[in-house]
């Protein structure tokens, strides 16, 4: 995640970070399963799930009970402790049943990009030695079966749980949401989990979830970085469940709300944002599969939400859209805007317009599971436009120099490093990788460079690192030159973002073409739409003779970023985003 970017002056108030009426609250050693009992049994007919296009309107009874079903169920296709199970689905009422029901067992859940496709899929899988996925059928015309099946062949010609992939030894299990009928061929049906609960006895599960601990690895979410492929993030019950805790109470939820969670599941924003700052306080999840402006404000009408998490460009896409003005938004009141640098005039406009009076900033990245720094709700405006907060309780951040690793002065930018119980166990499988973001000491280095103001908060003013961010989806541009590689036509691709008014960040990739081939742009550009998640295909392809490199052959990429607004006419976005 990545957080607002503003440079204006940040007026200062009487508010003192060392005084947040929660930082005194301890750290809750509990496990999620224990945490959603826990819910159950103080608001048993509250609702808990609600997914209006699915006609599904679950109390936390309900869901509980539910869960331990399927976390049977699983037991019974022979899902082990710290075993990976994975999702790949939008936000439907099964995400979270098996986000539970996973964690239950003490299973540790692996979300998948829905955007992904075969080439992306194939790596997280395997990498993840994922023993069980749970798919829906397609998204937009990216057809997941289809994937899986080219993936997984051996499928076509096997009974549910019977097969041996030759790609991915691991994987065991794949089960199907969707309509029964429509069940392909090797593949249990969803509604298998409930059936086969009933072969293992309840004693199991108590004895399973017995011999868990909250600090048990339970997720594994997988982020990129500049260098490399995606990176599993191992976190724990105890990162999760306290990070929820810690962001809920900035929001000041209670078991009254109701938040509308349209952000995917399968990145934090969705599943600890949103699901676990709603498990720690009682708050109704509900659930939208995917953003549309008009149907999330009928929503958050006919909801009566109070809160609501999402992106700068979802809140644009429904503050510009033409019916605007005939929903109801009295009722919402809080919520996160986060994910990518926000407007002044959208936070505004959301603030006004949409009652969101107490909506928050939150800065973090997945490894930090993912909260690190956040505004409070009854903060002024001038510091929810111009900051990212202060440090969530229980946790440690400071701004060092990225070269000595000292701490500087407050109003000095350098880099923000973060320290506390938020911190991720590791990257699975990668102890290099680890080792170069966690120092000897215990510090996250998070690659974003920002300033700690004296009044105790905290500006974010870049990056140190290459990641582009576009409309709040972050694109590592190592992955997609890895992919690119391997069109005949290209030699070399180098990958930067560029300004973009309406996404903040757009994809150009400079390519030198081999010697006596072709490509047109608009074939590269579907080259990538088609192998790769459409959101990361390039907005731009230029065409150059060599990169710029240093004395010791590294690629100035900043140098491709200055000829690529130049080329492409960008100075006016470039200076939006800089003012």
């Amino acid at each position: 995640m990545n957080a607002m970017n503003m440079d204006i002056p940040v007026i200062q108030t009487n508010l003192d970070p060392t005084r947040d009426r929660f930082a005194d609250k301890p750290l809750i050693e509990i496990t999620l399963g224990d945490k959603l009992d826990q819910m159950a049994a103080l608001y048993p007919n509250n609702e808990c799930i609600v997914a209006p296009e699915y006609e599904v309107r679950w109390t936390w009874k309900d869901f509980a009970e539910q869960t331990d079903r399927v976390a049977r169920g699983l037991m019974a296709m022979g899902v082990k402790k710290g075993e990976q199970v994975a999702i790949w689905a939008t936000n439907v009422p099964e995400w979270p049943l098996i986000q539970f029901a996973s964690a239950k067992i003490g299973a540790v859940l692996v979300t998948v990009n829905t955007n992904y496709k075969q080439f992306e899929l194939e790596y997280l899988l395997h990498q993840s030695d994922t023993h069980t996925l749970i798919t829906i059928d397609s998204v937009r015309g990216n057809s997941y079966i289809q994937h899986v099946r080219s993936i997984c062949p051996e499928l076509d010609t096997s009974a549910p749980g019977s097969f041996t992939s030759a790609k991915l030894p691991c994987l065991k299990n794949v089960v199907y949401i969707g309509k029964p009928e429509n069940t392909p061929s090797g593949f249990y049906h969803f509604d298998e989990l409930y059936r086969l609960a009933e072969t293992v006895p309840v004693d199991a599960l108590s004895e399973r979830r017995a011999s868990l601990n909250p600090h048990d690895v339970i997720s594994m979410i997988y982020t990129s970085g500049t260098t490399g492929f995606p990176k599993g993030v191992m976190l724990t019950h105890f990162n999760l469940v306290n990070n929820g805790q810690g962001m809920g109470d900035r929001m000041k939820f209670t078991e009254r709300d109701r938040l509308l969670i349209v952000v995917p599941l399968f990145h934090c924003f969705g599943c600890v944002l949103g699901v676990m700052s709603s498990l720690t306080h009682g708050t109704t999840m509900v659930l939208m599969e995917r953003f549309n402006a008009l149907r999330e404000m009928e929503i958050l009408q006919s909801e009566r939400c109070t809160a609501v998490h999402g992106v700068p460009t979802m809140f644009i896409a429904m503050l510009e859209h033409p019916e605007f003005a005939r929903f109801d938004f009295s009722h919402l009141r809080t919520g996160i805007m986060a994910g990518s640098p926000c407007p002044i005039k959208t936070m505004r406009d959301a603030i006004e317009l949409m009652h969101l009076h107490e909506i928050t900033i939150v800065f973090g990245q997945t490894e930090t599971s993912p909260g690190m720094t956040q505004t409070r709700a009854d903060d002024s405006v001038d510091l929810r436009v111009s900051t990212v907060g202060f440090p969530l309780p229980h946790t440690q951040v400071r701004i060092v120099d990225p070269e000595t690793n000292e701490e500087v002065p407050n109003g000095t930018p350098g880099e923000f490093v973060g320290k506390g119980y938020n911190l991720m166990k590791g990257y699975y499988k990668m102890p290099e990788a680890t080792s170069l973001v966690i120092d000897k000491d215990g510090w996250l280095h998070t690659g974003d460079i920002g300033v700690r103001m004296d009044n105790g908060y905290f500006k974010v003013t870049g990056r140190l690192k290459d990641m582009i961010i576009r409309g709040g989806e972050n694109i590592y541009p190592r992955e997609i030159e890895e992919f690119m590689y391997t069109h005949p036509a290209i030699k070399d691709v180098q990958v930067v973002g560029v300004p973009d008014k309406k996404y903040g960040e757009e994809v150009l990739a400079f390519v030198i073409i081999r010697e006596g081939m072709q490509a047109s742009p608009e074939e590269l550009i579907e080259f990538v739409r088609e192998g790769m998640s459409r959101y990361k295909a390039p907005r731009y392809v230029e065409f150059i003779d060599e990169m710029p490199m240093n004395a010791a052959g590294k690629i100035l990429k900043y140098k491709l970023r200055e000829l690529g607004i130049e080329r492409l006419h960008l100075e006016q976005a470039a200076s939006i985003e800089t003012a």
